[in-house]
């Protein structure tokens, strides 16, 4: 998630699929007014933080359930400035063997859906921790989801921990979005944005989520803008020289 102070990563872990890769929280509910009484109340330079969750069994939110769940709090140049709890929950085992044969391979191989049936921790259990976790770390409504196809993981958090989505902002941040405008826009760039390890899990998504826009604010983002300075900065003298 990214924020106009402190910004946060987090993901869920899906089954017939990848979910979300990462996020950061910014802005507020309110408005504009809001979030810049929210940041003054923190400090200037300050983010917002968000969590989501990285594993579900599925993509369907009206049968599948969340399995793993992470959240990273960073500021609003990616920096990470606290690591939220990474909790396993527990399912029943009808739902692990309803899962589709993509998550029976890649949650097995992981040993996520192993440890999903050793955890004792319940989805309520869950909520209230990541909800006590970002309340200590970010003013309410203040913080944006953030990550890969994050609008996935929040569906789940919607339906499955609405105290905790309440305490976010409602706008997201996905980091899918960014990949496929580089893709498009500056494909020589984008060969070298870093490549995925995909080992499934909640917290190495969402590291590698900010290890990825990362990569596009420095070699995209950031030399765009330079370059745009220094053509206005060339124009204005050659106006300048030409009077």
């Amino acid at each position: 998630m990214l924020g106009g102070g402190r910004a946060g990563l987090g993901r869920l872990r899906s089954c017939s699929g990848r979910l979300w890769r990462g996020r950061w929280r910014c802005g507020a509910a309110g408005g504009a007014g809001r979030e810049r009484a929210g940041r003054g109340a923190r400090g200037p330079g300050r983010a917002d933080a968000a969590a989501r969750p990285g594993q579900m069994t599925g993509l369907d939110v009206e049968k599948d359930q969340i399995l793993e769940m992470a959240c990273l709090i960073t500021d609003c140049d990616l920096n990470v400035l606290a690591e939220g709890p990474n909790l396993i929950i527990n399912q029943p085992d009808e739902l692990l063997e309803s899962m589709s044969e993509w998550c029976k391979e890649h949650h097995g191989k992981s040993g996520l859906t192993k440890a999903v049936k050793e955890s004792k921790i319940s989805l309520q259990q869950a909520e209230y921790e990541f909800l006590s976790f970002v309340r200590q770390q970010t003013p309410p409504g203040l913080c944006p989801l953030a990550g890969n196809s994050v609008h996935a993981d929040k569906k789940f958090l919607d339906k499955y921990m609405p105290q905790f989505m309440r305490h976010l902002h409602y706008r997201i941040i996905d980091v899918s979005t960014v990949k496929e405008l580089c893709r498009r826009w500056y494909p020589e760039e984008y060969e070298f944005a870093p490549k995925k390890a995909a080992s499934h899990r909640a917290l190495d998504d969402i590291r590698e989520s900010i290890k990825e826009l990362q990569f596009y604010r420095d070699h995209i983002f950031k030399r765009k803008t330079d370059e745009k300075k220094r053509k206005l900065i060339e124009n204005g003298e050659s106006d300048k020289a030409a009077s």
